[in-house]
C-alpha cells in the first residue's frame, strides 16, 4: 500500500501548539479592509484553534491518525 501524502494547502495554512492543537489563522483578513473597521482588523491578525467539528477534516488532511 502507497503512503498517504499530506495536502500541501494544508500543510501551509495550519500549525501545531506545544501540546498538539492544530492552529490555524482567522479569514477575511485579504482585501476590502476599506469596510472594516479597526477593531474587527486587529481581531482577525490573531491565530485561534481549529473547532471541534472541523478537527477531523483537517487532521485527515494533515495524515495523522
Amino acid at each position: 500500500m502507497p503512503k498517504q501524502k499530506t495536502k500541501s494547502s494544508a500543510k501551509k495554512r495550519f500549525s501545531f501548539t506545544g501540546t498538539g492543537k492544530i492552529k490555524r489563522h482567522h479569514a477575511y483578513h485579504s482585501h476590502i479592509l476599506t469596510k472594516k473597521t479597526k477593531k474587527q482588523k486587529r481581531n482577525l491578525v490573531h491565530q485561534t484553534m481549529v473547532d471541534g467539528s472541523n478537527l477531523k477534516a483537517v487532521r485527515d488532511m494533515l495524515c495523522l491518525r
